[in-house]
């Protein structure tokens, strides 16, 4: 067994695997960068290693620092984890080069299974049923554009190098594909350094179905069940189940069987996953499902398979990377009730889920379920990575019970200030089709405003608050017990709220604020003061930085007419473009934005003059 471990990594997953590591007696070493020298993961492992500053691209994507500091430390291996260089052939045949053993699959199979073009024509070589699509060389926009035609609208632009969402694009008719495919081109450059694309037919009662496989030295490869990740926003996975809604034995036989398959076809090695795309409009059959991709890692919905097989997919890894065989056969494992996993991000549902950042004063998620997290309370969340702080995964004799536990465990969380999207996922856990089982991966662009949450807290919540914030006290004067009436006014989330209060007068000291969760929301309450209260935002037509990050394109000049709702600046931060648009018809009074240039929350980017455009 491997005696050290450094985790090329950060965050959620290296905190989970240093806690399989401990368990299995193994040394940990943590890397971190500039952002995270207080971080939770450096704290947890044995020794931890500088290598770089903030950006990603300066630190946990620089593969000479990562194994410089393996030998620094003495660590024998390397556990990527996901994402960062988790897929990368060239970096995982460095390490084994610089005589590190490398915990994922041989290089040769990452390369393989690494562009998406590639892997498919493998796999239909291989007897894996694949999707309709063009996968040519003749990466021209007018060729582009012809097969696209060819193939029917609507049709999905896909980063060849492409994973977790980043670099896609979905494109309903012909006027819309040179846009979305510069911009998928943009992305997938900005993400992976490959701008190359294919194309494949959109399905239109899409399920996204998933199938975990590993592969040992000897050459054994099993299948651990599939899980379900068609809940997505935005390509972005949601919620996570296994196993899959709907799933009869004849078609999961099938889709598990061709999944071993793919990976025979390689020569896999380790942890990974084939993902299916399910034509779900007459239910889940084997004849409409077809190979997507192979994700040659760990994936960050793991957990879900562990809670139905209760096995550690970790201790899986670092066993095979050790040269072991697979602890269990196939015929040894069996699917035992039912998991879902919600991701838990730090992004604010009101305002397009645009990322939030900063001090987690309060943050609080419970022990009702399983809770894998890197951050803790009085840690921060910066703008440099993803914003995923949490994922919560609940286990149930079946789905019910497994839905109803993390709704549960959503709607208690307790985060401040930063604003999550636990709020939504309560909404979404909720929903009829999603409690019933009936998922495909458009339903939360169907349903979009039904799932925003509540903007303010119950009545019952805020009368709840507001006797909390007025309750008598001996410091007050008033004597305990002694039933009392009160109408005021007060701040809720920075609004002014008027309410009627009935208070027993349990309370000893009247607090100045106290925070007030329900249904995976926490708002601040406080008794409303006439002075001091924020004046608001930037004047009409002031088009602000809504977060820190890099202007990657500007399409405006000074002097310009614009209409409502085109784009203004394209703005890139935690590892997505954000789109600028005009509010209104106007005029460009005022542009400070370059290409390239760096900006900072609320910097005022371009500000529009009212008029005709």
């Amino acid at each position: 067994m491997i005696g050290s471990l450094l985790i090329a990594n950060r965050g959620e997953i290296a905190c989970r695997v240093i806690r399989t590591a401990r368990r299995l007696g193994i040394r940990t070493v943590a890397i971190f960068s500039d952002a995270d020298a207080d971080a939770l993961h450096v704290r947890e492992a044995d020794e931890a290693m500088h290598i770089g500053p903030s950006p990603a691209r300066e630190s946990y994507l620089v593969g000479e620092r990562i194994i410089a500091a393996a030998h620094a430390s003495g660590a024998e291996a390397i556990h990527p984890g996901y994402g960062f260089l988790s897929e990368n052939a060239d970096f995982a045949k460095a390490v084994q080069a610089a005589g590190l053993v490398w915990v994922g699959p041989n290089p040769s199979s990452i390369r393989a299974m690494g562009l998406k073009d590639a892997a498919k024509k493998r796999m239909a070589e291989a007897g894996v049923p694949t999707t309709p699509g063009y996968l040519g060389d003749d990466q021209s926009p007018e060729r582009l554009q012809a097969e696209a035609d060819a193939i029917g609208y609507p049709v999905l632009i896909k980063a060849v190098a492409g994973g977790g969402g980043k670099g896609m694009r979905q494109v309903t008719d012909a006027s819309a594909f040179r846009d979305a495919l510069d911009s998928c081109r943009r992305e997938a450059a900005s993400s992976f350094g490959d701008d190359r694309v294919l194309l494949e037919k959109y399905i239109t009662s899409p399920r996204h179905i998933e199938v975990q496989v590993f592969g040992d030295s000897q050459g054994n490869v099993v299948h651990l069940f599939e899980r379900d990740c068609s809940l997505q926003r935005r390509h972005q996975k949601v919620i996570e189940e296994a196993p899959a809604p709907g799933m009869d034995p004849a078609t999961r036989a099938a889709v598990c069987a061709a999944a071993v398959q793919a990976a025979r076809a390689v020569d896999y090695v380790g942890a990974g996953t084939i993902e299916f795309i399910a034509d779900a409009s007459e239910g889940l059959k084997a004849d409409r499902i077809w190979f997507m991709e192979m994700n040659t890692r760990l994936q960050v919905e793991h957990p879900v398979t562990e809670a139905i097989t209760g096995q550690d997919l970790v201790e899986w890894q670092l066993r095979v990377a050790s040269g072991e065989p697979l602890p269990c056969t196939q015929d040894e494992l069996a699917i035992h009730g039912w998991a879902m996993e919600a991701r838990l991000y730090a992004e604010d549902p009101a305002r397009g889920f645009l990322p939030s950042i900063g001090t987690l004063e309060a943050f609080d998620l419970g022990d009702s379920v399983r809770v894998d997290t890197g951050v803790e309370q009085g840690a921060s969340v910066s703008p440099f990575y993803d914003p995923m702080i949490a994922k919560l995964i609940a286990h149930g004799a079946d789905r019910e019970e497994a839905r109803e536990a993390l709704a549960d465990a959503l709607d208690e969380a307790v985060v401040w200030p930063l604003r999550t999207n636990a709020g939504f996922l309560v909404e979404l856990l909720d929903h009829p089709d999603v409690a019933a089982g009936r998922v495909d991966t458009g339903l939360i662009a169907r349903e979009g405003e039904a799932l925003m949450p509540p903007r303010l807290p119950s009545e019952e919540a805020l009368i709840d608050a507001a006797a909390a914030l007025t309750a008598p006290g001996p410091l007050a004067g008033f004597r305990l017990n002694a039933p009392m009436r009160q109408a005021g006014r007060f701040l809720v989330g920075g609004e002014p709220v008027d309410i009627d209060v009935t208070d027993a007068g349990e309370a000893d000291v009247t607090p100045d604020r106290l925070l007030v969760t329900e249904g995976g929301q926490t708002w601040l309450a406080e008794p409303y003061r006439a002075t001091g209260v924020a004046a608001g935002g930037a004047a009409d037509g002031a088009i602000l930085a809504p977060m820190p990050g890099r202007l990657i394109a500007v399409d405006v000049a000074a002097g310009q007419s614009v209409s409502k709702g085109q784009r203004l600046v394209t703005l890139e931060a935690m590892k997505m473009e954000h789109s600028l648009t005009a509010p209104f018809d106007g005029t460009v009074a005022e542009l400070n934005a370059i290409a390239g240039g760096q900006v900072t929350e609320g910097a005022v980017l371009v500000r529009i003059e009212q008029g005709d455009a």
